[in-house]
């Protein structure tokens, strides 16, 4: 029998997070004050916590800690992902149902036993590197992902815009395919990438969640399959470049089992706006089974002067006998560039991006958006940006394009100052000085820490006056990553103004 010395028995009893519990592993609470003490003498601290793992049935297993800003290994050290790897999981793999692993020890955890009955697995900071090294091993990729794992979602960290993107052009990947797959989601390079995944090499799939980079079309996969058993779709395209009609319909049309779907684009349909009829004629009539619509659509026309121009309350109209009841409609037009536009979408929205957003934007609540870009021919004034930070408080990456100065720019006097507390991208390239103003002014904007600023460099010297401006310096303080362009010129003052800041020249944004 193993003896406790005090100085052990009190560490053991203070040491509340073992190695189990560190990892998020459930386990019975012990007796107060004596915890497993009587079990602890008998068989040794660790055979102890092994038997508590087998004991309790262990079928989720996530070694994965979610800090501030990213995904955190709870297995970096090599001395418990050993022990994990050569003496626990073999021992308890057949109870394991549900693995979420960090991708610096997924393989050795993958390789540390057979799981029979893992079916849902998450992977962290999964980069393309990792991704690739992943499909090439011939025993994950031939047992695991093809005959076993029904749910799987790859995601690379917190920010939202660094998600893995997989190319399927990459002969790897391209052989990846599993008969049992029932979830998927995923971040994919382009359209012909979205193809491959609906060729039928996940034929089982009821769910799937795509967000498309770069709409680009790069051919044609030859076979596409129909989706008899896709219960649900969810598509977005990260920026906003413009569908063809023809593109999603021949997507949907292959879905005709569908119940929910989930649309977050921008069509680009010439002469004539999305709205309500046209979602009724080019998507809802071909899928009858479906239950619920969320959508967010952008559309443009263009050559103004030969159409006839509907208003908001004209798109509103289209509505009136649709389905889904909480539907926002505006429109703008653009005289300067000939063109006009219609932003549609279901409320409250889950959309993550949103793109070209225009002062009549209406407001409320969307807790889901990440990237966000602004753009218009009238002026952005301060009310603006403050309808801006209450309804997005999760953006990430904004964007501000408007050349047109502020009316309102001389009024600073008991102005609201805007936080923007997760806002770690902010491009002001394409914008008027004011808004670089707007952004930098610390009696008007609160920027978060360690942010990534994009900016030409003779602006940002004409806003903070050659570097010398007091009300501005606060603000550029918590610039992580400064990217200029159009810098023929090197100012020691530049350096001196943002002392923490990496700064990097670039010819072109």
């Amino acid at each position: 029998m193993n003896l406790f010395t005090r100085e052990e028995y009190c560490s053991y009893n203070l040491w509340t997070n073992n190695i189990f519990r560190r990892l998020a592993i459930p386990g019975p609470l012990p007796i107060p004050f004596l915890g497993e003490i009587f079990n602890v003498i008998r068989k040794g601290i660790y055979q102890n916590d092994v038997d508590l793992i087998k004991k309790n049935m262990v079928k989720l297993l996530g070694f994965v800690k979610q800090s501030l800003d990213k995904f955190i290994d709870r297995l970096s050290d090599t001395t418990i992902l050993d022990r994990f790897c050569l003496q626990i999981l073999p021992s308890i793999q057949g109870k394991i149902e549900c693995l979420s692993l960090e991708s610096s020890s997924m393989r050795s955890v993958l390789q540390a036993a057979s799981y029979p009955n893992l079916y849902a697995l998450q992977l962290f900071n999964i980069d393309n590197k990792s991704a690739r090294k992943l499909f090439k091993n011939k025993l994950l990729s031939a047992s695991i992902f093809r005959t076993q794992i029904k749910i799987l979602s790859l995601t690379y960290d917190r920010w939202y815009d660094n998600r893995v993107r997989l190319y399927f052009d990459d002969m790897l990947i391209v052989n990846f395919r599993s008969s049992t797959l029932l979830y998927l989601n995923i971040r994919v390079q382009s359209f012909h990438d979205c193809l491959y995944i609906l060729d039928g090499r996940f034929n089982q799939l009821h769910t799937l969640i795509i967000d498309l980079v770069n709409p680009c079309d790069a051919g044609d996969v030859k076979k596409r399959d129909y989706l008899p058993n896709l219960k649900y779709f969810s598509f977005t395209c990260t920026y906003g470049v413009y569908f063809d009609n023809k593109t999603i319909r021949s997507l949907l049309r292959r879905m005709s089992n569908l119940e929910r779907l989930s649309l977050f684009i921008a069509i680009n349909n010439d002469t004539k706006f999305v709205d309500g009829n046209y979602l009724k004629k080019n998507i809802l009539n071909f899928l009858s089974k479906l239950d619920q619509f969320q959508f967010s659509i952008t559309s443009h026309i263009r050559s103004l002067m030969h159409i006839n121009l509907p208003l908001t309350s004209d798109i509103q109209q289209t509505f009136l006998d649709f389905q889904t009841k909480n539907i926002i409609s505006y429109v703008d037009y653009f005289p300067e560039s000939d063109r006009g536009q219609c932003h549609i979408y279901s409320y409250p929205s889950q959309t993550t991006y949103l793109n070209s957003i225009t002062n009549k934007f209406p407001g409320g609540l969307y807790q889901y958006v990440r990237k966000l870009s602004l753009f218009d021919e009238k002026p952005f004034e301060h009310e603006f940006f403050l309808r801006i930070g209450k309804s997005f408080p999760s953006m990430e990456i904004l964007s501000v394009n408007n050349k047109k100065p502020q009316n309102c720019k001389d009024s600073n006097e008991n102005l609201s100052l805007i936080q923007y507390s997760t806002l770690r991208e902010l491009r002001i390239c394409s914008a008027h000085d004011d808004y670089m103003e707007e952004f930098l002014l610390d009696t008007k904007t609160c920027l978060s820490k360690n942010v990534n600023l994009y900016i030409k460099y003779e602006s940002l010297e004409r806003v903070t006056q050659n570097f010398m401006r007091e009300s501005t310096r606060i603000n550029c303080t918590k610039v992580d990553k400064l990217y200029l362009s159009d810098r023929s010129k090197c100012s020691n003052s530049l350096e001196e103004y943002f002392p923490n800041t990496k700064i990097i020249n670039v010819l072109r944004f």
